[in-house]
């Protein structure tokens, strides 16, 4: 089954990018600690991270083009971040530093036996995008725009200039936030996690609850990341059920599984793939990541991913 949209052609960017980025440290523990006690890490590192940051890196990776539209502080952070998108030729004309401001971070705690993680974040203020700030002429570029709805009326700006100009919208969400529902009316894929369905919906039931989802928003293709189970979408009236793969040398980290997932999705759409390819593709990229510690740290290559697929 194709993909239920009409791409642009000669834009600059395959995929425009606009949401969090964040420097992440990571501390691995034997095991998850109880309340009240102590525990003794096994090893702990710094590295960039952040939602669509990560999926644009993803996608450079694979080949495609990428441009972020986001803020950092202008603490060493900061600094860290922007370097990492640049040594990563994502393009940052739309990115900036906000002067006072702290750049996102995260404290994520990971449990070796099984490589599952726990978040602990802040996003300063500062970083926040009010309708008014976005660069909307940047959508004219890009074939697709990939948005968290960190700042809900930014976000409804950009889709509304997108999708007058022909580009496709992408949501990845994980949480109900205020403005959801004219939001996710306001986009082409919406990718949630099984939470999200449960919150928004209360269904116990998946394939009930994206049913309902693409009813009342009207997307042309909704899906759950399933963790290693995989993945389910429905498009075009049929669910495409898709197994997760083993990741190779065992898991060592779930931090970004979802980007990536998202990554290898927008991958496929955008090299003209079926959408069970493109499914295929996506939790390929998940198990893959998944191999080292750190949200970007084993996002593969195109070359990785067509060899592992095989």
């Amino acid at each position: 089954m194709q993909f239920p949209f009409t791409l642009k052609e000669n834009a600059q960017f395959d995929v425009l990018g606009f949401g969090t980025n964040a420097v992440d440290f990571l501390i691995r523990v034997p095991h998850y600690p109880e309340f009240n006690s102590k525990v003794e890490l096994s090893d702990y590192t710094r590295a960039a991270g952040g939602e669509i940051a990560t999926t644009m890196v993803g996608l450079r990776r694979l080949g495609l083009r990428s441009s972020y539209i986001g803020r950092f502080g202008s603490d060493a952070s900061g600094e860290i971040g922007m370097n990492s998108l640049r040594d990563e030729d994502v393009d940052l004309r739309y990115a900036e530093r906000i002067d006072g401001a702290r750049t996102q971070i995260a404290f994520i705690i990971i449990d070796e036996r099984s490589g599952e993680r726990t978040v602990i974040w802040r996003r300063d203020e500062k970083l926040h995008y009010g309708e008014a700030d976005v660069p909307v002429e940047a959508v004219n570029d890009a074939k697709v725009l990939h948005f968290t709805p960190h700042d809900a009326q930014a976000c409804l700006r950009l889709a509304a200039a997108a999708r007058a100009n022909g580009t496709i919208v992408s949501i990845d969400i994980d949480n109900v936030v205020e403005d959801v529902e004219p939001l996710l009316k306001s986009v082409d894929i919406i990718v949630g996690s099984s939470d999200f369905l449960a919150k928004m919906f209360g269904m116990s039931d998946t394939r009930s609850a994206l049913s309902e989802m693409q009813m009342r928003f009207g997307a042309g293709v909704v899906g759950v990341t399933l963790g290693s189970a995989g993945s389910l979408l429905l498009c075009g009236g049929q669910f495409i059920e898709t197994k997760g793969f083993d990741v190779p040398g065992g898991c060592k980290d779930t931090t970004g599984a979802g980007d990536s997932f998202r990554v290898g999705l927008l991958y496929g759409l955008i090299t003209g793939e079926p959408v069970e390819a493109s499914a295929r593709m996506a939790n390929a990229v998940a198990a893959l990541k998944c191999r080292s510690v750190g949200a970007r740290t084993s996002l593969p290559t195109e070359q990785e991913l067509i060899s592992f697929l095989k």
